[in-house]
């Protein structure tokens, strides 16, 4: 279940959205404060912000410059009484995802939601690798064992995901060397069998197998 955080002063609207999204099936959380919705999304487990531009401390810009400076890809579909066309290329260029003026029907809000979460658990699938437990997260470089996050190098990371992407299949030192190293790399170095020795005491043992006079398989 999706949770949204509302973001916004006019306490009308607020509970307009809110009770709109509760229906809709949602789990929503509501805060008049923009420095409190940078803290509350920046602690993790908000899915989407609706926030409003005009907040009684810092505007919504604000809060959407400090979330974005963070490196927080969480959608923002911001509200606001400004129509310009001035104030909506401020927000998409500040990283909103959409931008809807007041007043607004909230059955569009409802679908502009369900698209940007859409969109957004597409996205995430595309940047994470999974295989029996072990999780490769593309977007921030880190690994996961059964739950547990592991630091890879940069080698280390790109040659487990060369085996999370064939996972199953025969990989020889030649194909690892072009995919991690390039073609150009001397093929009579050990740094593959090297490497698959990082991977094997910092990911299991267990996960790649040697397939002897052929090279190695993820498990």
């Amino acid at each position: 279940m999706s949770r949204i955080l509302v973001v916004e002063d006019e306490q009308r609207i607020a509970s307009f959205v809110a009770k709109g999204l509760r229906a809709a099936g949602f789990v929503v959380d509501v805060t008049t404060s923009g420095n409190e919705a940078v803290e509350w999304v920046l602690q993790g487990g908000i899915d989407l912000v609706v926030l409003d531009v005009g907040l009684p401390d810092i505007d919504g810009f604000e809060v959407l410059d400090r979330l974005r400076g963070q490196g927080v890809a969480t959608p923002v579909i911001m509200l606001t009484a400004r129509s310009s066309v001035a104030d909506r290329v401020a927000g998409l260029e500040g990283g909103a995802d959409d931008y809807m003026p007041k007043p607004f029907s909230f059955e569009e809000l409802l679908a502009r939601i369900r698209l940007r979460l859409r969109v957004s658990g597409e996205v995430h699938q595309l940047m994470r690798l999974e295989h029996r437990g072990l999780v490769l997260d593309l977007a921030s470089r880190k690994a996961q064992v059964d739950g547990r996050w592991v630091d890879l190098s940069a080698r280390e990371f790109a040659l487990a995901e060369t085996f999370l992407r064939n996972p199953g299949q025969v990989l020889s030192r030649e194909q690892l060397l072009a995919a991690v190293w390039g073609l150009d790399f001397d093929p009579g170095s050990n740094v593959v069998d090297v490497y698959v020795s990082y991977l094997r005491s910092r990911l299991g043992k267990e996960r790649f197998e040697t397939v002897r006079g052929m090279g190695y398989r993820l498990a």
